[in-house]
């Protein structure tokens, strides 16, 4: 897709019962990923996704105006995390006294490591994060499922770091979820468990996909902006 003298790449997903235009998503790395009818033709996607390049423009300039902000991680005493939405100071104590971890406690995220490398105290953070995002989205999907009224028991599902999804979907009702998503709101966080548990009737994104999340979470639109805003801080590693 061009755009002026800029070229710009985009990924193509097949949607078996999407109905209706394309739809363009750009996603918090950067990259575009489109999402067409299973029968349309390469052209036609092409010639969409061309009348709205200019849109697709905007939003990658606005995208990187906003890394630009976003600094890298150096895991070390000082620096803010987040956690279900709010900056915590991240506290590195090294000992080998006590055993290896991390704790939210007193208002900061505590790390204890017998070594002090940014590895070392990302990967016991990294753990900590997993842990209480099993938790936290557990809570979550049992809650929107009882709200939805779907069959028990819960689908299967399990923690994936993706870098341009915060949860999928597969045909055969296996949800994925992006532990990076414990750092956001728990709004945002019901709004994604929502989206894909919406995906277990409606395995695209057509008209009555959005009547059934609009019927789950009537403000889903404001917590997909809130998430979307977030994007580059959340997932900043």
């Amino acid at each position: 897709m061009a755009y002026g003298d800029q070229r710009i790449g985009f990924a193509l997903r097949r949607q078996p019962r999407l109905k209706g235009r394309v739809a363009i998503h750009v996603m918090p790395d950067g990259g575009v990923m489109v999402d067409a009818p299973e029968g349309s033709e390469l052209q036609d996607v092409k010639q969409a996704v061309r009348q709205r390049a200019a849109w697709v423009w905007r939003e990658l300039q606005a995208q990187r105006a906003r890394q630009r902000h976003v600094l890298p991680r150096e895991y070390v005493s000082g620096e803010t995390h987040f956690y279900l939405g709010r900056r915590y100071l991240l506290k590195v104590l090294v000992t080998q006294r006590a055993n290896a971890g991390a704790r939210l406690w007193r208002g900061r995220l505590e790390v204890t490591t017998p070594e002090s490398s940014a590895h070392a105290v990302r990967h016991l953070l990294n753990a900590w994060y997993r842990e209480r995002a099993t938790a936290v989205f557990e809570q979550a999907l049992v809650n929107m499922a009882a709200r939805m009224r779907l069959p028990q028991p819960l689908p299967p599902w399990r923690l994936l770091s993706m870098r341009t999804q915060w949860g999928s979907c597969s045909p055969k009702g296996a949800l994925l979820l992006n532990p990076d998503l414990i750092k956001a709101p728990k709004a945002c966080v019901e709004y994604v468990v929502a989206h894909e548990l919406c995906h277990l009737k409606e395995h695209n994104h057509s008209e009555r996909f959005y009547r059934l999340l609009g019927a789950a979470l009537p403000d889903w639109e404001r917590r997909k902006q809130e998430l979307d805003g977030l994007a580059e801080l959340v997932l900043n590693r």
